[in-house]
Formats: structure tokens, sequence, C-alpha cells
């Protein structure tokens, strides 16, 4: 295992993991005096297990900033959005008339959606709109793995490709951009692809091989963004590559779940094959199946074997680590 140098990783005494806040807290949490009459616009802000949207308005909003939070559904994630003291509006990033709605009187925009075929015809929408109301940040959450691809190079991935074109059509409109590159999410490798198998067998049963990956929390990737969007100025035109506090191999990852839920957890791998078969039963679109496959595939040769301190120059904070992480959700893997 290599850990970032320059800073120590936290333990799970040392840090204070920021969770979302439930019904009953509402807005009255929220600082209530504004910094700016002008929204910053959060797409996904109802988020899934593993988005970024959810947190980020929270930490908008403890700063300070009017928020409007764009959901493409009205339900129960809406409405606690409300609560926390956002601007809910309704909309469809491939839509031009409500990105319309969503982005008029906004200053400030964070641009982020989950894996979909449609993610290009998003990106470029929701910037055209964005250039014509004169935005003064966009800040674009993209992958990690578009650093080591080119006009020469790329992966089998269809995502992949989706976020280095739309990279390169940000590049070419003008706007004030601010990337930011993740690697794979603690929540979405985790929660997601590993809990039944940890929650049934103790095993992370993922076809991994022996690689190295450094997985990062979408709460600690949401902090990093709320400090760009407070004050972007010196950050436009930069790219930021973000990563956990460790890269390591799938047996280190599951001895950090042994310490963490006090019983043996061990690291299983599986042929890709069925594993991907097993994503389309439970019903993944085959998009983001060929995705995932892909992931794995670039993770055995090593691609995800890489480490930054960038969250920790942003925020001040270490990333959380697998252990904390899996003390921090322990439920989800009982």
């Amino acid at each position: 295992m290599r850990t970032v140098s320059g800073f120590k990783p936290p333990g799970i005494a040392d840090i204070t993991p920021v969770r979302p806040l439930n019904a009953t807290q509402g807005s009255a949490n929220m600082t209530t005096k504004h910094k700016h009459d002008k929204p910053i616009l959060v797409t996904g802000a109802a988020g899934a297990v593993g988005g970024i949207g959810r947190s980020l308005t929270e930490f908008l909003l403890r700063n300070g900033h009017k928020v409007r939070a764009l959901v493409r559904r009205e339900d129960a994630r809406a409405e606690a959005l409300r609560r926390l003291g956002a601007e809910v509006v309704k909309g469809d990033l491939t839509d031009l008339a409500s990105m319309h709605r969503a982005v008029e009187g906004c200053r400030r925009i964070y641009f982020g959606m989950s894996v979909s075929a449609a993610y290009l015809e998003a990106t470029i929408n929701t910037a055209a709109v964005a250039r014509h109301h004169g935005i003064e940040a966009f800040v674009n959450m993209s992958q990690m793995t578009v650093s080591q691809m080119g006009i020469n190079e790329t992966t089998d991935s269809p995502q992949h490709r989706l976020h280095w074109l739309a990279e390169q059509a940000l590049a070419w409109s003008g706007l004030p951009v601010v990337t930011v590159r993740p690697t794979v999410f603690l929540e979405g490798f985790f929660l997601i692809l590993a809990a039944a198998g940890v929650r049934a067998s103790g095993e992370l049963a993922l076809p991994m091989g022996d690689g190295k990956t450094s997985p990062i929390s979408a709460v600690d990737v949401a902090r990093a963004v709320a400090v760009i969007l407070d004050d972007p100025a010196p950050h436009i035109g930069r790219i930021y590559d973000l990563t956990g506090p460790e890269s390591a191999d799938l047996d280190h990852h599951a001895r950090a779940f042994s310490e963490a839920l006090g019983r043996p957890i061990r690291y299983r791998d599986v042929p890709l094959a069925a594993w991907s078969e097993g994503l389309r039963r439970a019903g993944f679109p085959e998009h983001v199946v060929s995705h995932l496959s892909a992931m794995t595939e670039l993770n055995r040769q090593g691609r995800y074997d890489r480490m930054t301190d960038t969250i920790y120059k942003l925020t001040g904070e270490a990333p959380v680590n697998t252990r904390d992480f899996v003390k921090l959700h322990a439920a989800e893997f009982k």
C-alpha cells in the first residue's frame, strides 16, 4: 500500500465526517445570511448513492450561499432539499427549455451527471445555456481516467469516451471552466458493488485482480467542489485530480473492512464475464455494465494506482480512508 506524502491519513477519532442532515433538522442548520444574491446551480442535487450534489448543496448552504438544486422529479428527496433551504427546480439536463429555467439568474454552476449514454448531450446542452446566460464559473465533474486519454488514446468504456469528449467541448466553449477528476468513489465501489457480498458471505467479490486503487468518498469530493465554488476565480482553467489517502490492492481493502466491522472479510477475485452478467440481471443498463467492466480491466492493469494530495490542499482536511468509511456505514454491511 502507498499513502499520500505530506499528511497522515486520519484515524476515526481524528475526523469529523459530514453526514447528510436528516429531515427533522431542516433549514435551521443552514446559514441564513447569504454571501450573494444570485444562487449557485447544483445539478444532480437529489443524489443517488455515491452522488455529490446532495452533499455539495449542504456545504454551500452552510457557507452562506443560495443554492438552486436541479432535480429530475418531485419526490421526498426534492422536498428534503427544500427543508435544507435550497430552491428546488425540476428539469432535464438534455432539455433546452428546462435548462434555461434552471440556469437563468445563477452565477455559478456545478455540473455532474451519473453514468449515462446521454452524458455528452447533457454537457453540451448545459454549457450552451450557461454561455448564453454569462455564467462566471462552470465546475465540471469528470473522471480521472481522462488524464490518461488523448486524441490517439482511449479506453473500452463508453462513459470514459463521453467524458473525454465533454472536456474537449468545454475547452472549446470559452466558458470559465474548472475540471474535477476524481478516481472511483467509495460509495459506488463498496456500497453498491460489494455490500451484498460482504453481508452474505463476508467477501469483497470483485473482478479487480491484484491491481491497486485509491477510492475517494463523494463527500470529500463535494467538500472540495464547495471550496472551488466559494471563490472560483483562482481555480478557473485548472484541472484537479482527486484520490483517497491510500492506493492499495483489494486484499488491503478487505483487511480494512475486517478492522472496521470486527469480523473477517476477504477479497475474492471473480471472473469478469460472470460478474458483468450479474450486473445485467440486477437491472444495470448496458452502458453502465460496459463502463464498470472496463474499469475493472483497467484496475487489473494498474491504471488506478494513483494518488494525489489535492483534497488536502484544497480543503485542509485529509480524505476519509476505507476503514473509517466502512465504520461510518457499518450498518449497510451487516
